[in-house]
């Protein structure tokens, strides 16, 4: 499936209209993701992401054999998802650490939030409440998560220069320390 690129903060489409349109930024893809993994016997449970530039990343959580893992659309390789081996979804959430550094952002905090607690609200197939989702992201409470600010300006420096290199490419999974464990 293609990332949505062009409509980030413009469109936030359920599993239907994912589907349809055959595109999905990380909120809609963490939509789809939830409602197919919920099929499957799965809580349907996303992981928030706060930046400091606004830009929050959202990936769909579970709980497998080994840990903890993320289904995540992104159009950076390193925000993509994670195999489930993580032993807490705190370990889960620093592995996005080093990914997100780029130009203008850093992980702040992470939360998590079960789609089951919006109550009868129909999140999977409406396009009435995913505007509500995103809000009730917004403005759950967040645990932080920072990097040191030399760690940060380190990996900002090591990505704008790999950036200089290879203008209009993101670095690859293997770019990052702990890549192998991205899908």
């Amino acid at each position: 499936m293609e990332y949505n690129k062009g409509n980030v903060g413009k469109t936030l489409r359920p599993f239907r209209g994912v589907l349809k349109h055959k595109t999905a930024h990380c909120l809609e893809g963490a939509l789809a993701a939830a409602f197919l993994m919920e099929q499957h016997g799965y809580p349907p449970l996303l992981l928030d992401l706060g930046s400091s530039d606004g830009l929050d990343h959202v990936c769909f959580l579970f709980r497998g054999p080994r840990g903890w893992g993320t289904v995540s659309m992104s159009r950076y390789p390193g925000l993509m998802g994670r195999a489930p081996v993580y032993r807490s979804v705190r370990d889960l959430a620093w592995s996005y650490c080093e990914p997100f550094v780029d130009a203008t952002g850093a992980v702040r905090g992470y939360a998590t939030f079960d789609l089951r607690e919006l109550g009868g609200m129909e999140w999977a197939l409406s396009h009435r409440h995913v505007w509500d989702i995103e809000r009730a992201l917004l403005e759950n409470r967040h645990e932080p998560l920072r990097l040191t600010a030399a760690r940060e300006q380190a990996l900002r420096e090591r990505y704008l220069a790999w950036r200089a290199e290879h203008p209009g490419a993101q670095p690859p999974k293997r770019f990052y320390a702990d890549g192998a464990r991205f899908w």
